[in-house]
C-alpha cells in the first residue's frame, strides 16, 4: 500500500524589508565612534614614535654608536656608543626569559590540562592576576629585601633578572593559557582513543599546535620587561664599560643609561646628554621591534601546516 503526501501550503520566502532610517543612523553613529576611538588610540602612539625617531636619529647612523661604550669618553664629551648598554639589556632579558618561560609554561599547562575546576587552579589563577598587577618597583624592593638584605648577596644584574621574572611570569602564563585553551579537544580525545598517555599527548599534540601563539606571547612579554627601569635603579649600579658577568659587578642597560645621562648631563636640545638619551630610547625601540619581528617569523615557521 502506498501513500502520498503533499504540502498543505507552498513555502514562501519572506519579502525583503528595507532597512529603516533609525537602523542606518545607529550604524553610522557606531561606525563614527569606532573610527574615532581608533584615531584616539593611534595618534598618541604615532606621535611618540615620531618624537623618538626625530630626536634619536642623529646618533643612530654612526657605527661607533653600536660598537663602542662610554668608558673612554667624558660624560659631556661627544663620542662613544651604547654597546655596553645593549649587552646588559640583552643579558638581563635572556636570563629572565630562561627562568620565567619554563615556569610560566608549566603553570599554564597545569591550569589548562590538569587543574580545571580544582581549588588549587582557582587559587593559582587568582595569584597570577595579583602578580600581573604588581608594580615593577614593588618587585624590585621584594628582590632587594630577599636577595640582598636577607641572603646578603651583592647587587647585580642577576638580581635585576629575578625582579623581571616576577613581572614576566604572569604575562607568559596568561598568553600560554589562552593558546592552550584554543587547541581543539578533538585532538586530545583522538590521541587518548589511540592509547597515548596524557603527558605524551600534551608534548606531541597540544604544545606543537599552540607553539606559534606561545612564542608570540613569550616574545611580547620579553619586550615588555626589557624596558623596565625601577629594578635597575634599585638592584644594580651603572657602568660605562662593557661587562659580561651577570652575577657580580655593575652593568649598564639602555634604560639605566638614559637615567644616568639625565642625572649627569644637561637636557638642552642639541647637547650630548640629550642626544644620548633619545638615541638610547630609539635603540631600545629598534631592539623591541626586532624581537617582535623575530617572534612573527618564528611563529609562522613553527605553525602547523595544512596538508
Amino acid at each position: 500500500m502506498t501513500t502520498s503526501t503533499s504540502l498543505s501550503a507552498p513555502i514562501t520566502t519572506p519579502a525583503f524589508q528595507q532597512v529603516s532610517l533609525a537602523r542606518k543612523a545607529k550604524n553610522g553613529v557606531a561606525t563614527v565612534l569606532v573610527w574615532l576611538s581608533f584615531l584616539i588610540a593611534v595618534v598618541p602612539l604615532v606621535w611618540v614614535l615620531y618624537t623618538v625617531v626625530a630626536n634619536g636619529i642623529t646618533r643612530i647612523p654612526f657605527s661607533n654608536w653600536w660598537t663602542e661604550d662610554l668608558g673612554s669618553v667624558l660624560s659631556d664629551e661627544v663620542g662613544g656608543g651604547v654597546l655596553h648598554a645593549i649587552i646588559g639589556t640583552l643579558l638581563q632579558g635572556i636570563v629572565c626569559a630562561i627562568i620565567a618561560v619554563p615556569l610560566g609554561l608549566l603553570v599554564s599547562i597545569y591550569l589548562v590540562e590538569y587543574g580545571r575546576g580544582t581549588k588549587l587552579a582557582k587559587v593559582t589563577t587568582f595569584m597570577v592576576d595579583i602578580l600581573s598587577g604588581v608594580p615593577s618597583i614593588v618587585a624590585a624592593l621584594f628582590i632587594y629585601a630577599l636577595w640582598i638584605t636577607t641572603f646578603g648577596l651583592p647587587r647585580s644584574a642577576f638580581a635585576v633578572s629575578l625582579a623581571l621574572v616576577l613581572l614576566m611570569i604572569p604575562v607568559v602564563v596568561r598568553s600560554s593559557e589562552e593558546m592552550l585553551r584554543i587547541v581543539p579537544d578533538d585532538l586530545r580525545e583522538a590521541s587518548y582513543a589511540l592509547g597515548v598517555p596524557k603527558w605524551k599527548t600534551i608534548i606531541k599534540i597540544v604544545l606543537p599546535t599552540a607553539l606559534s601563539g606561545i612564542i608570540s606571547g613569550v616574545m611580547m612579554a620579553l619586550a615588555r620587561v626589557m624596558g623596565e627601569t625601577a629594578p635597575l635603579l634599585v638592584l644594580v649600579g651603572y657602568s660605562a664599560f662593557e661587562h659580561w658577568n651577570i652575577f657580580k659587578g655593575e652593568m649598564a642597560s639602555l634604560p639605566l643609561l638614559m637615567n644616568n645621562e639625565r642625572v649627569t648631563n644637561t637636557m638642552s636640545v642639541g647637547t650630548v646628554g640629550f642626544e644620548r638619551i633619545w638615541g638610547a630610547a630609539l635603540t631600545l625601540v629598534i631592539i623591541i621591534a626586532l624581537i617582535n619581528l623575530l617572534a612573527t617569523v618564528i611563529s609562522r615557521v613553527v605553525a602547523p601546516k595544512k596538508k
